[in-house]
């Protein structure tokens, strides 16, 4: 049996935005762009793994979710408390610099850790927690 990763979703609330950090500060490729029912799936994926993919969605695209979820939804998502992904780079520090350029917010500038990995960390427009590793040689 095979199990690979084929997507992730990250809850965005301005694709556009959005696509500024994921797509032109991190250099990932748009795969797809669907508008549907006045909410809109922007998929993203890098050139070294183009079968997986990053799946930029509304925050509460799910129909089944209440108001009230929606609005814990939204809370949550202001105060930066969502997850988002964890990306590995072969050059952490210069994927930092060029990041931390486009005006992202940095939350830890690069550092080497105590398990192995020199890493950052940002945050995107909505909020979400990303984090940039490169493991030491």
């Amino acid at each position: 049996m095979t199990l690979t990763l084929s997507h992730t979703f990250i809850a965005v609330d301005d694709h556009e935005a959005a696509l500024k950090f994921y797509r032109d500060a991190l250099g990932l490729k748009v795969t797809k762009d669907i508008a549907y029912e006045g909410m809109r799936w922007v998929s993203l994926s890098s050139d070294d793994q183009p079968g997986v993919e990053i799946v930029l969605e509304p925050p509460a695209a799910d129909p089944n979710t209440s108001p009230a979820d929606r609005k814990v939804l939204a809370e949550l998502m202001a105060k930066g408390l969502l997850r988002g992904v964890a990306f590995a780079t072969d050059d952490v520090d210069g994927t930092f610099e060029r990041v931390a350029a486009s005006g992202a917010e940095v939350v830890q500038e690069p550092m080497d850790q105590h398990y192995g990995t020199r890493d950052c960390a940002f945050r995107d427009p909505s909020g979400n927690f990303i984090r940039i590793n490169q493991a030491h040689s």
